[in-house]
């Protein structure tokens, strides 16, 4: 059974540990294993940050939640989960709810006037071209890694 490494906010809602053991739940109604970062029970930031990485080595696949979070951008962890995974050379898939363009969604320029990149992407590029982007939730997307095996 291939392992999943679900990377997202997720772990920040109130209810994070019910809701990894649901999303756990669904890798396995499609035949995955999943690894929750709240699987470590690190306490520290450095044993989290340590028990995290363990877990993406583990992984064949990186799943991750990129909708906006606190703000326009994705998760800033979540995105280092990404990152750090690509380098490791594991597959990756995002889910997004919103997959229209960031100048569809933002403009030009963003509130403070900083530029938007206009590569017709839903995502900055160094996520969008490293990954399989897929429109909707964490069941789409686990529809779609499935169908990529």
């Amino acid at each position: 059974m291939k392992k999943i490494y679900l990377a997202g906010y997720d772990v920040f809602y109130p209810d994070a540990a019910e809701r990894g053991q649901a999303m756990k739940q669904l890798c396995k109604r499609y035949g995955f294993e999943g690894l929750y970062p709240l699987d470590n029970e690190a306490q520290s930031a450095q044993e989290i940050l340590a028990g995290n990485l363990k877990l993406i080595e583990e992984a064949d696949i990186v799943m991750a939640n990129m909708n906006p979070f606190r703000g326009m951008e994705p998760d800033s962890g979540t995105a280092f989960e990404v990152g750090y995974a690509v380098a490791k050379g594991k597959r990756i898939y995002v889910y997004l709810e919103d997959c229209r363009t960031l100048r569809q969604k933002i403009g030009e320029t963003d509130a403070r006037g900083f530029a938007v990149e206009d590569f017709s992407l839903p995502l900055n590029l160094m996520i969008a071209c490293s990954a399989v982007v897929v429109e909707g939730g964490m069941e789409d997307c686990l529809r779609r890694t499935k169908a990529g095996e």
